[in-house]
């Protein structure tokens, strides 16, 4: 069942990546990209993309946000936390109740972003931390950076997460959701507006749908062509 919910889902994979598409092509001219703020995020990215492949991994606070992923949304569905364990070699947590969010949240979920995004809100409440908001976008662009290599890089190893739920269910969930997480930020950053990114995720969804239903249907017809035209010539 959760290979066809899969299958499924790739048609709203590709509405969701054209939508957050577009969206960036709207945004890209806008005053921020033509600063050092616009810049500030994807310097970040850059600086922890050349620190991944140059240095020594640090795969043990990875596996430490891995976890508290896991626990954390366990947490935020009611669920209850036992022992956890990390180790270079991978981790475990033990919690009382499971489901695919809960399973998947560590590879679509940027864990050390978060931290640095509600850090930043709460100093705001009580601080002019407007100086440094520069400092902030390059502390995000390097932890989203951090989250997206060492999601790739586990991805391409056998996961039993993933194969918890299937491999195309979850790669779907996964994708997704990280894409999405990409055009929510440039929402809370950037000129966009969230009813402008809902209604362009509405009408691609719509017409990814029906086209994929159109051609669909049209492959089915020759497909059962095909069979008639076999069936008649073994008569």
């Amino acid at each position: 069942m959760k290979m066809l919910i899969g299958i499924c889902l790739l048609p709203l994979c590709w509405a969701v990546s054209t939508a957050v598409y577009n969206l960036f092509q709207d945004s890209i001219n806008t005053a921020a990209t033509h600063n050092l703020e616009g810049w500030a995020l994807p310097i970040g990215f850059v600086l922890w993309v050349a620190i991944f492949f140059l240095l020594p991994r640090p795969v043990r606070t990875y596996v430490l946000g891995h976890e508290l992923t896991h626990a954390l949304w366990a947490l935020m569905m009611g669920g209850r936390i036992g022992k956890m364990k990390v180790g270079k070699d991978g981790g475990h947590v033990e919690l009382s109740k499971t489901n695919f969010l809960i399973t998947l949240a560590p590879y679509f979920f940027p864990f050390y972003t978060a931290i640095v995004i509600a850090v930043y809100y709460l100093l705001s409440l009580s601080l002019d931390v407007e100086p440094y908001r520069i400092w902030w976008l390059a502390a995000v662009g390097f932890t989203w950076a951090f989250h997206i290599t060492f999601t790739i890089s586990m991805l391409a190893e056998r996961q039993p997460d993933v194969q918890e739920h299937g491999r195309i269910f979850s790669y779907a969930i996964i994708y997704m959701a990280n894409v999405l997480a990409i055009g929510l930020w440039m929402v809370l950053i950037g000129a966009p507006k969230i009813g402008i990114l809902w209604i362009m995720l509405k009408q691609d969804t719509m017409y990814t749908y029906v086209f994929t239903w159109h051609y669909a249907r049209m492959g089915w017809q020759q497909i059962q062509t095909l069979m008639e035209m076999i069936s008649s010539g073994a008569a």
